[in-house]
């Protein structure tokens, strides 16, 4: 099951600090054009909250409470419908009708289209997979597909020293592409996308052997209790390690009060290891 792309961004994210702004600006500025695919990364990073101090708002990130209803509510009723009626028809179409009304309410509000379809149309074809094989566990099997192309998308992202998490975080920094020049940044983000790959791999390694036993009810529930809010975590975590002053303060006190370029120096000698 992938993330969902939550609503947009608060407007908080732009009271950055201003010595922050002003060291990454000139990235920022600098590789405007080198941005691969910046519809489709500007509107995942649009989906993230960030408050007055930097740090980033999870609640508000997945969608706030609304978020986590249209993640987990039409997942849970279909369980809870099936365990107790047995009747798979039913289930799946009390799913459907659940993800029908939230995208209704999206788009009565105005909400933005792709996203409020998408969850729309992965509630349908996981019911359409479960009608179609006639076993109520299908109904998670293409989260378990889902899953797998994230982590190797991620995965293969980290290798080509693109790692996603920073061409995301960095659009919402405003920092753009400039971190790819610093080794120790760029490790850093390496780190934090091997995190959120943990968290989808870690779902496999609980979910597949559930469904191989065909334990329903405790497939389901491992479903809403490692999906949205887990996912949020990871990205919390991958957030805070990536701060450029968490980065930063791994240098030591020698480069504090250094001149310029002293201290520019001693932020790129070290070498720590490899995410």
């Amino acid at each position: 099951m992938g993330p969902s792309a939550p609503p947009g961004r608060s407007s908080e994210q732009h009271d950055r600090d201003p010595q922050e702004s002003a060291h990454q600006a000139p990235d920022a500025q600098a590789t405007p054009s080198r941005d691969p695919e910046p519809g489709a990364l500007s509107a995942a990073a649009s989906s993230l909250s960030t408050r007055a101090d930097g740090s980033l708002d999870v609640m508000s990130s997945v969608g706030g409470v609304r978020g986590l209803l249209e993640a987990s509510l039409p997942s849970a009723a279909f369980l809870v419908s099936f365990v107790v009626s047995e009747d798979l028809t039913l289930s799946a179409v009390l799913a459907v009708v659940l993800g029908a009304a939230f995208t209704v309410v999206r788009l009565i509000q105005r909400g933005p289209l792709v996203q409020s379809l998408s969850g729309l149309a992965a509630i349908v074809l996981c019911a359409v997979v479960a009608q179609q094989t006639g076993q109520a566990r299908d109904y998670y099997l293409w989260g378990f597909i889902t899953n797998i192309v994230y982590i190797l998308a991620f995965s293969v992202s980290i290798a080509v020293r693109w790692p996603f998490l920073g061409i995301l975080f960095g659009l919402v920094r405003g920092e753009g592409l400039g971190w790819r020049r610093e080794p120790r940044r760029r490790r850093r983000y390496a780190l934090a996308t091997w995190i959120v790959t943990a968290v989808l791999a870690l779902r496999l390694v609980v979910q597949v052997p559930l469904y191989l036993g065909d334990q329903l009810v405790a497939l389901g529930t491992s479903r809403l209790l490692m999906g949205l809010p887990l996912y949020g975590l990871a990205l919390w975590v991958g957030w805070m390690i990536t701060r450029p002053v968490a980065v930063e303060g791994t240098v030591g006190p020698s480069a504090a009060g250094s001149p310029p370029d002293a201290a520019h120096e001693a932020s790129h000698g070290g070498e720590e290891p490899r995410a």
